[in-house]
């Protein structure tokens, strides 16, 4: 496995943030939101360290932007080959940032925003998600039709050690993954284009090996997946599909019938849990409702905001503190700048 170091950073402009609407649900939303116009066309997913928030810009793009928490732009970092899926280490020192056009995974410091290191994923092509277990760098691969899968890079090794095709299944696309916090012995992948829609549920044993625990009942999860996730300790997982029109949570050890849901309207595109896992940010495809609701875990609503264009899908992260919640939007035409609005929410 090769490892490349250094990289360009291309500092930015600073810019001003502009209104967005928000709709108070039983709580009201602690400040105005802002909406921050990118130098983007579209993006690929959003990722807050604290002081700072990553958005990437797809397989079109080659830039990963940086903003402050407040959504003033700080820098880019810039020539890398179709930045998708980031993803921060436990302390929030260390981006990943999975490159599929370039068949690797670049880190890079969030301080000094220069590239630490470069991972070929070999036969693990177009690695597009990715999770991280302890000393594990998980990533979901597939270029082709039925050709994805799930890889591992042992961190704990110097160099650090590939390993490819660990998963059991095939998949049909780059399977999307999740991983929990405060648990190094679980893994969930979920089944994007297919419908119904599919999770797989792992367990991590000795050495990294994964072993298939279970799968959802049929039909349980819906269609068209769009994001996964894992609350802290691994118990429960949280789907957006498609359809049914509400984000909806398993219990990890029985993949059946949702043990809570959160309503959303039509075409669920990203859940994202806070870092205690005591809320649930949900968005959906929404042309003229809100688009993003925010959720105690009980499923009382605490804010919805209306963001004015398209959410992506995966398009929302917390603040480690839980006091925002960061949004992407596109315009599907490229006509518009993609835009970073960030929602600040009601204490709890």
């Amino acid at each position: 496995m090769q490892i490349r170091r250094g990289a360009t950073v291309a500092l930015a402009a600073l810019t001003a943030g502009l209104l967005t609407g928000v709709f108070p649900g039983p709580a009201v939303a602690a400040a105005t939101p802002t909406a921050t116009p990118l130098p983007l066309t579209q993006v690929a997913d959003v990722v807050s360290a604290g002081d700072r928030v990553f958005v990437s810009g797809g397989r079109s793009s080659t830039d990963v932007v940086v903003t402050s928490a407040t959504g003033a732009l700080v820098g880019t970092l810039a020539g890398l080959p179709g930045p998708t899926d980031l993803l921060l280490s436990a302390d929030r020192q260390t981006l990943y940032v999975a490159l599929p056009s370039a068949n690797a995974i670049a880190a890079f410091d969030t301080g000094s925003l220069i590239e630490s290191a470069r991972y070929d994923t070999g036969v693990g092509e177009c690695p597009s998600s990715l999770a991280l277990t302890g000393r594990y760098l998980w990533f979901g691969y597939g270029c082709d039709q039925w050709g994805g899968n799930i890889g591992r890079i042992d961190l704990g090794r110097q160099p650090a050690r590939l390993s490819t095709g660990v998963a059991s299944e095939d998949f049909y696309y780059a399977p999307l993954l999740a991983a929990a916090s405060q648990n190094r012995t679980v893994l969930l992948a979920g089944q994007p284009g297919l419908s119904p829609a599919s999770v797989y549920a792992y367990g991590i044993g000795a050495g990294g090996t994964l072993t298939t625990l279970r799968t959802n009942e049929f039909s349980a999860v819906g269609s068209n997946l769009r994001d996964i996730a894992l609350d802290p300790t691994g118990a429960t997982l949280y789907t957006a599909a498609g359809s049914p029109p509400l984000v909806q949570a398993f219990p990890f050890a029985e993949i059946a019938s949702p043990s809570a849901t959160y309503a959303t309207g039509p075409y669920p595109r990203a859940v994202e849990l806070s870092r205690t896992g005591t809320r649930i940010a949900a968005g959906a495809d929404a042309a003229y409702n809100p688009d993003v609701f925010v959720f105690a875990a009980d499923g009382t609503e605490q804010a919805r905001f209306e963001l004015g264009d398209e959410l992506s899908p995966g398009g929302l992260a917390w603040s480690p503190n839980e006091a925002r919640v960061y949004a992407v939007t596109s315009d599907w035409t490229g006509a518009r700048p993609a835009t970073l609005h960030v929602l600040p929410v009601p204490a709890t």
